[in-house]
């Protein structure tokens, strides 16, 4: 098949829908005529002649051939020029593809290699240039890191065989217009809509008209859409001239680059947010979270969603001031940070996140590294230990120092692995404090080989509540299609704390490609469980965590609005505590000190506890001042699963989506915007004034605490409560919590409390 690919004549609004539609059809007769192998190529692609992305005509082409029940007679190939990456073949095997051949990465590799760019790479492994290996050595081996890369993908998932993964699509569609979903990847879950035929056409002309600026594309004679796809000649040859020939732009997928993929921490915002840290400025601040909310709109679902100005006469109270709002220093109490573990950053950003968040009265997590004995009894103690199917530093004094033991069953940025230190991270300190050998890499095994069912979870909370009746049990789940109903099953189990992990920000150990192309946005977990565990009448016995990516307080009233009682603070707190972003957390040479563990490179470290303190404080001032000026509430708890008070951003018009800025502002059109409604639960005009029957799912089935609730008591095995009255002295009530408290106040003055004397750390 000449396809897919498409002349430029014939590429109008909505001619790739066409093609892919004929290049099903035309599968289906050749698969008719007996062709055992179809192969889709794109190699036809020149100045004139545009080329359908890879996946949509694989997809196409799979699910035609089997609504029309040929699709057990032929194998499909695709020769593809966009497949490069891991993540690329395993979405085209994933939907249908028997075999991948990636002709332009074979390309780019043999023009590396008489450049001499592999030679140079090679320089410390060869005796002399002669000595690089052959085109097809570098194939080989290129073809055996996309197998082994694969193979891990399959992992993930649990899934052993190649053919039990092929066609299995266990994908999450995210942002995908549904006629995108119906024709190419029917039955992928997708819970919004989005990018339409449309939009892919305009971004692939995009491409092709930056890949061939330099060349005059040759005339061609306008035909259907049919003639395009039957033609099996290829145009007229083209002269390629070296001097002409564009330079790639890098795209910015790893590091933020001008002009390439967008992120959501941008230099300038990094230099915000660390001036506001470290001097207390408000105005500092202010335009942290004005770069914050161009970012939202780019990159995250929230930075879709405004307030809702119609519901605030009915739906909120009005004339609130300032003074009735609840005070910053109990919203802080709310904020946690996130998992990283002692090892994955160094030992001076680890304790300097424990004793900010005790001196505001939140939390810090520990990690599933361990914790050095000898901060158990000073402010350098991480109120939640984390337990992981590694098991590393976990012992019984470990879990008895803590308020609260989260169980990691996934991890938002990397879901479906465990978590994984390099070996050159492990010094002697770590490995003791891990109870490991130095340097040797440790990788957590897959959660699903830790925990098979809810009764197995039932049963690791009620041993955790054995070894400390104090503590809190919390269970760190992914957000993911379906996690609704494993959040009720984990509310049955015994659990206090709910956390919904999303895709967005990172870890400080993993490889790079671990974290790309995984997970799915926090807000949809979030307003799936809040939603289910209403339902089922279970949603007073938890504790909902959001983390996912929130720096500002405009993410955490959003975020408590569809269901969010706490909050997680990850790559944001580490921003303030001195991190630059440099992305080399995975190779031991972070070059401020803060994810390292070598002794030079950690004398750099400047951020302190204080600075942490600092950017809680005024995120929550944010908090307080959004709940007064612009929603009428009066604490956080009020606005809990109020999805009332939120509306989705308006589409602009369509001159505006092909303005230069268009890249930097995420738009759903009106079908996206109607299945973000629904998934939101909102089943109304935008225009009409809601009434307490339109909001099902607020404060009248549900009133969330204005104070964590306190520990559930132990569980048995079958998951009966013991009586909490036996166990009620042992757990501090919120009132004396309340008077332990640290002031609130702009100064931030941490009193560092003796520790003992500790043991020199082996450098």
């Amino acid at each position: 098949l000449a396809a897919p690919g498409a002349r430029g004549a014939d590429m109008g609004v909505g001619h790739s829908h066409q093609h892919l539609g004929g290049c099903s059809v035309y599968s289906g007769g050749a698969d008719a005529d007996g062709a055992s192998i179809l192969i889709l190529s794109d190699a036809l692609a020149g100045p004139g002649r545009v080329p359908v992305p890879s996946l949509l005509a694989v997809g196409a082409v799979h699910q035609h051939l089997l609504r029309t029940g040929q699709r057990g007679k032929a194998a499909i190939f695709v020769d593809a020029g966009d497949a490069k990456e891991v993540h690329d073949v395993a979405l085209l095997v994933g939907f249908g593809c028997d075999g991948v051949f990636p002709r332009v990465a074979y390309d780019a590799i043999a023009k590396l290699r008489a450049d001499g760019l592999v030679a140079a790479r090679m320089r410390n492994l060869i005796a002399s240039p002669d000595d690089v290996p052959d085109d097809a050595a570098l194939q080989y081996a290129y073809r055996k890191a996309l197998a082994k890369g694969l193979l891990k993908v399959m992992s993930k998932m649990g899934i052993s065989t190649l053919q039990s993964y092929k066609g299995a699509q266990i994908f999450e569609a995210v942002g995908l217009h549904p006629d995108v979903v119906d024709l190419c990847f029917a039955g992928t879950a997708s819970r919004i809509g989005g990018t339409s035929f449309e939009a892919l056409q305009a971004d692939a002309e995009f491409l092709h008209a930056a890949a061939w600026s330099g060349f005059a594309a040759p005339h061609l004679a306008s035909g259907s859409t049919s003639d395009a796809l039957r033609s099996p000649y290829p145009e007229p040859p083209h002269v390629v001239a070296e001097p002409t020939v564009p330079r790639l732009p890098n795209p910015g997928q790893f590091h933020y680059r001008n002009g390439g993929e967008a992120h959501l921490n941008t230099p300038s915002g990094m230099v915000h947010l660390q001036a506001a840290a470290r001097t207390n400025s408000r105005e500092a601040f202010a335009a942290y979270c004005k770069e914050v909310d161009r970012a939202n709109q780019a990159c995250t679902l929230r930075g879709l969603l405004r307030w809702r100005p119609e519901a605030l006469a009915k739906g909120a109270r009005a004339g609130v001031s300032v003074h009735d709002v609840e005070p910053a220093a109990a919203i802080v109490k709310r904020f946690v940070t996130g998992a990283m573990s002692l090892g994955s950053i160094s030992q001076e950003a680890h304790e300097a996140l424990a004793v900010a968040m005790n001196h505001l009265g939140g939390r810090s997590n520990t990690g599933e590294g361990g914790e050095d004995a000898v901060r158990f009894e000073d402010n350098r103690r991480s109120a939640i230990k984390q337990v992981a199917s590694g098991r590393f530093g976990v012992t019984s004094h470990y879990l008895a120092n803590s308020d609260q033991i989260q169980i990691k069953m996934a991890q938002g940025a990397k879901p479906g692995e465990g978590g994984q230190l390099p070996g050159p991270k492990v010094d002697a300190y770590i490995s003791r404090i891990r109870l490991t050998t130095p340097g040797v890499t440790l990788i957590s095994p897959p959660p699903h080989h830790d925990i098979y069912s809810i009764e197995d979870l039932a049963q690791l909370i009620f041993d955790l509540k054995a070894v400390a009746p104090q503590a809190r049990v919390s269970v760190k789940l992914v957000s993911i299609v379906g996690i609704g109903t494993v959040a009720c099953g984990v509310a049955k189990a015994g659990a206090d704390v709910i956390q919904i992990s999303g895709h967005d920000g990172g870890t400080g150990a993993a490889p790079l490609t671990s974290i790309k192309h995984a997970g799915a946005p926090v807000e949809l977990g979030v307003v799936e469980c809040h939603r289910q565990l209403v339902e089922n009448g279970l949603r007073d016995r938890v504790v909902l965590r959001a983390d996912g990516g929130v720096r500002t307080g405009d993410d955490v009233v959003k975020l408590a609005l569809l269901g969010a009682e706490e909050f997680g603070f990850g790559t944001a707190a580490m921003i303030a505590a001195g991190c630059v972003m440099a992305r080399v957390c995975h190779k031991n040479s972070c070059p401020v000190g803060v994810a390292t563990q070598r002794e030079d490179l950690r004398a750099r470290a400047r951020g302190e506890p204080e600075d942490v303190v600092r950017y809680m404080r005024l995120v929550a001032a944010d908090v307080r001042e959004i709940l007064e000026t612009r929603l009428g509430l009066g604490s956080l708890a009020e606005a809990v699963g109020r999805t009332d008070l939120l509306r989705v951003l308006e589409a602009p018009p369509p001159e505006a989506a092909s303005s230069d800025d268009s890249s930097t502002t995420l738009r759903l059109d009106k079908a996206a915007r109607i299945s973000f409604d629904a998934l939101l639960r909102r089943q109304h005009d935008d225009s009409a004034v809601l009434s307490d029957a339109d909001v099902p799912y607020r404060g009248r089935d549900f009133a969330a605490p204005e104070a964590p609730n306190a520990p559930r008591g132990l569980l048995n095995p079958g998951g009966r409560h013991a009586d909490d009255a036996l166990v009620a002295e042992l757990f501090v009530s919120p009132e004396a919590a309340a008077g332990a408290s640290a002031p609130g106040g702009d100064d931030v003055v941490i009193r560092h409390v003796d520790a003992p004397e500790a043991p020199a750390r082996p450098v």
